[in-house]
């Protein structure tokens, strides 16, 4: 469907009207000030608080009703700039507490993992000291072994040993014997 030329002018129309009942919210404006002020190109609150009283007078209205109506535009501007701001400035701490948590969860996440690795790792060392120092012991206790039993064969060859059963002297025997020597 191929709109007429009466659809578009309702179209352009709606921007009209939403202007004037955008510009009739202000005090002291009503209908027929809103269309002057909308012919002279202030189709926005914002449009007639950066406008001076000179040029509101141009546009068709009385001196003290531009006085006052510029007045009333820019107190309601500066209302809804502070808002606007405030919205902003609201939106920017939300950022900010998504990214601090977003980091704080992250270095916590580091954290945990770093701790797993120094505990892996304190792990693995505590094995292969462990290891080392049962490794140690075992060489030691064969060592030892060993020569307690090169000492008994030494006693025995020292009694005359014939191949019966040897009687294996006890320690404080052994002692006796080696401090003789």
């Amino acid at each position: 469907m191929v709109p007429s030329g009466e659809d578009m002018a309702a179209k352009g129309g709606t921007k009209k009207a939403k202007a004037i009942e955008t510009l009739q919210s202000l005090p002291g404006v009503g209908k027929t000030t809103a269309e002057k002020l909308f012919k002279a190109g202030f189709s926005t609150i914002a449009k007639v608080a950066g406008a001076t009283q000179t040029k509101l007078v141009a546009a068709g209205l009385a001196a003290s009703s531009a006085k006052n109506i510029l007045k009333a535009a820019k107190a309601v501007h500066k209302v809804k700039k502070t808002a606007t701001k405030a919205k902003t400035t609201a939106k920017k701490s939300v950022i900010k507490a998504k990214t601090a948590v977003k980091k704080t969860t992250t270095k916590a996440k580091s954290t945990a993992k770093k701790a797993a690795t120094k505990a892996k790792t304190t792990a693995k060392k505590t094995a292969t000291k462990a290891k080392s120092t049962a490794k140690k012991s075992a060489t030691k206790a064969k060592t030892t072994t060993k020569k307690t039993a090169s000492k008994a064969k030494k006693v025995v060859s020292d009694h005359g040993g014939t191949g019966k059963v040897i009687e294996v002297p006890s320690l404080k025997e052994m002692l006796k014997i080696i401090k003789r020597d």
